[in-house]
């Protein structure tokens, strides 16, 4: 058994021999907040151009994440490859005419004022003239007794939905529910051939709608299966658009239900689906092209011959969002929070790993994805062609945007209540002083918007932690900081690396994530779903 084993607390120093000891707290103290600041200083710099997956500044990243890896003295993850190559299929609008028809009347509508729409991933040319049905938040949970689609019959229409899910759901099955992929899957299941999605004004905050006319400007991402099809999106669905107030406004005119009653009945969750006596006609070109970009990925070989073929793994997302595509001033996208911040302090976790006199009982294998900010689509490719039988990688940590606005006092354990890695969580956390706080924000639902998410998709446990809101200091509110920073930076050019950063911060984080993976590579039994689990039952099946 490794000394590893017998140690309960590399932050207490309660470990059983000196040496032991020496050797365990030195590799908790070389994370060091000058060398995370060096690392972002890199990924975040202009020359990478806001690291955009497919484009030469995110190969250069890969480039310089891969010799990181290599100096610490990991293994190549891809047989003797540090890079797994994922081949993306893109879409962009060529060019695109929306009209509405309702009480005899026919509106063109304006293109990134009234609406913005996605390519057709599958048709360079797409001609839809069909009815609009309003079904409520495109939602069918019968775990929650709630069915938007229930007396609907939307065969060969376009479905008008509320994006996000209702409040009154649990955190898991709102944030499961509010996904576009689930409700894309139950519009084309139900037989639409088109989805149009609209905000309530809560969620008009959230994502103020110039950020879903940013976001339309750039190129559609899906990756090719084994049959060159690109996936993610049902190829039923003709056209994927988003209204503003006003395009909803169209929609709804001859309805006899104005929007603020829609918004109001959205209030309690269940809000009345109905034919809305309009159709669209929808003229879309557009423009495909096929790139390819790398995961990378390292193995820190685990010591234990009976352990050493399982794998625990961290995931952080290398690209960023590019290039602002027009405007003035700075156009960079820089990323340096996200997610410069977490491939740092995920390689100073390698490092320290590297630097224990007894390694892990396990394997650890590091990830650095490629797409995640077109969907996940890294993460999701990887868990669908994994290196080493999937069955073999007992758990997944991600180090995603962690925002070091204040000093880290508590934590946010996105995923803890689903599995026993919560009780591992809450150990480490305990060991390092640091408090774990409940989601304070379950209206972002951020639990399915990063990489871990692809990996409980497969059925692995799996954690997202970020910084809390106690920022120790009465004067300074962390919620109004953290929400000032996501209005302000958030996938903007300002998210650069002028702005403030609390580096002991990220040290302390990098060290409560070493904690939890060292826990959870040197435990005998390895973890699992909570019994009852609605996640653990959904999709242990899919292992």
């Amino acid at each position: 058994m490794p000394a590893v084993f017998l140690c309960t607390s590399l932050a207490s120093g309660a470990c059983g021999s000196a040496p032991a000891e020496t050797g365990e707290r030195a590799a908790l103290e070389s994370i060091r907040p000058e060398t995370i600041r060096a690392h972002m200083q890199f990924l975040a710099d202009d020359l990478l151009e806001g690291r955009r997956t497919g484009e030469r500044g995110f190969e250069i990243a890969a480039r310089y994440v891969a010799a990181q890896m290599s100096d610490i003295g990991l293994e190549p993850a891809f047989g003797e490859s540090w890079y797994q190559q994922v081949p993306f299929h893109t879409s962009e609008v060529g060019g695109v005419r929306v009209s509405v028809a309702s009480g005899g009347r026919t509106r063109t509508l304006e293109n990134e004022k009234d609406f913005v729409i996605a390519p057709n991933p599958f048709e360079t040319r797409t001609l839809v003239e069909a009815p609009v049905v309003f079904a409520g938040y495109g939602i069918t949970a019968p775990e929650a007794d709630h069915d938007d689609y229930a007396g609907l019959d939307v065969t060969g229409k376009v479905v008008a939905i509320l994006g996000a899910a209702p409040s009154r759901f649990p955190n898991h099955l709102r944030a499961f529910h509010s996904q576009s992929r689930e409700k894309n899957r139950n519009a084309a299941e139900r037989g639409a051939v088109g989805v149009i999605v609209f905000s309530t004004p809560e969620e008009e905050k959230r994502v103020p709608w110039d950020l879903s006319v940013t976001y339309s400007r750039t190129p559609d991402f899906s990756w090719l299966d084994r049959n060159e099809e690109p996936t993610g999106v049902p190829r039923a669905l003709r056209f994927r658009a988003k209204v503003s107030r006003s395009g909803a406004g169209a929609l709804f005119a001859g309805s006899g239900r104005s929007l603020e009653d829609v918004f109001a009945e959205a209030g309690t969750g269940k809000p009345k689906g109905l034919p809305l006596n309009a159709s669209v006609r929808v003229e879309l070109t557009s423009r495909h092209a096929r790139v390819q970009s790398p995961n990378v990925g390292g193995v820190l070989r685990g010591s234990d011959p009976a352990l050493r073929d399982e794998y625990f793994s961290y995931v952080a997302h290398l690209d960023h969002l590019g290039i602002v595509p027009s405007g003035e001033g700075d156009r960079i996208n820089n990323g340096a929070y996200d997610n410069a911040s977490g491939v740092a302090i995920m390689l100073e976790v390698a490092e320290a790993f590297a630097q224990l006199r007894e390694r892990p009982a396990r394997s650890i294998l590091f990830l650095a994805v490629t797409g995640e900010e077109m969907g996940l689509l890294g993460a999701e490719y990887f868990v669908h062609h994994p290196p080493v039988p999937l069955d073999r990688i007992v758990a997944n940590i991600s180090l995603d945007m962690f925002l070091m606005l204040y000093p880290l006092r508590d934590v946010i354990a996105f995923g803890a209540e689903h599995s026993t890695l919560g009780a591992v969580a809450e150990r480490a956390a305990r060991q390092l002083g640091i408090a774990i706080s409940p989601d304070p924000m379950p209206e972002e639902v951020i639990f399915i918007r990063s990489d871990q998410f692809r990996f409980v998709q497969k059925g692995i446990p799996a954690l997202f932690l970020v910084h809390g809101f106690d920022s120790g200091d009465p004067a300074r509110s962390g919620a109004e900081l953290t929400h000032r920073w996501r209005q302000e930076r958030y996938h903007r050019p300002g998210d650069d690396m002028s702005q403030p950063m609390d580096f002991q911060a990220a040290v302390d984080f990098g060290k409560l994530n070493l904690l939890i993976g060292r826990d959870v590579a040197n435990a005998q039994e390895r973890p699992s779903w909570n019994e009852g689990d609605f996640f653990g039952e959904r999709f242990t099946e899919a292992r």
